[in-house]
């Protein structure tokens, strides 16, 4: 698949909207079809989209607000290029914002918001495309953090996950991480069910820091 694949699919839906391209150009982006780097010239997209370059600069923009997509004077946007630095940071603030999250769900989880983040890791546990398998690891923290009803804390975390989905390739190609985060999704559920907070916490920070070392693009 590539990205006049990608493209196609929305004109065969006859919706093709700011929200649609940024939906297809993101796609491209966590695939690798999109490489870190490359230009992403409008022009081009309104050709492949069948749109002007209005909508087209709209989803770029949108992109841009997820640190997906930078804007270059004289050189135009390109996909955003992560240094060693900023995925560290990337996982600092991760673990600020969802030990946060968590904190304050936690009251409010239910068994059945436990049993729906159950069949999530159960699901992960039939996965071999890396691109689904991290989205469905964001889908298993986004039950739980959802019940916080923060959604501005929430979609900050969303985009924080969201810039490193596209290192999900080099994540798949350890079978020992796969495992060791696994598990810890079963001890933070299990953490859940038994209302104990303290015990999500340091699971929670001990996942994202080790996510943090195995992220880091130079390793």
């Amino acid at each position: 698949m590539n990205l006049n694949d990608l493209a196609a699919n929305v004109l065969q839906q006859q919706r093709s909207t700011p929200d649609l391209i940024a939906d297809t150009l993101r796609e491209a982006i966590l695939r690798g079809i999109l490489q870190e780097g490359q230009s992403l010239r409008q022009d081009e997209i309104a050709t492949q989209f069948g749109v002007s370059r209005i909508p087209v600069r709209e989803a770029l923009r949108q992109l841009e607000a997820e640190g997906l997509v930078t804007f270059h004077l004289n050189r135009g946007a390109m996909v955003s290029v992560l240094s060693p630095n900023e995925v560290q940071e990337i996982c600092e603030i991760r673990c600020a914002l969802e030990v946060t999250a968590i904190q304050l769900a936690m009251s409010n989880l239910t068994e059945s918001d436990l049993d729906k983040a159950a069949m999530i890791l159960d699901e992960i546990n039939r996965i071999t495309d890396a691109t689904h398998w991290a989205k469905q690891n964001w889908e298993f923290h986004a039950a739980l953090y959802t019940l916080a009803n923060r959604p501005r804390l929430f979609k900050m975390i969303q985009n924080l996950h969201t810039n490193l989905f596209r290192y999900a390739h080099r994540q798949m190609r350890q079978v020992d991480y796969l495992e060791r985060t696994q598990k810890e999704h079963y001890q933070l559920l299990d953490a859940c069910r038994q209302k104990d907070t303290k015990a999500a916490v340091k699971i929670l920070k001990r996942h994202i820091d080790a996510a943090a070392n195995q992220l880091q693009p130079s390793a």
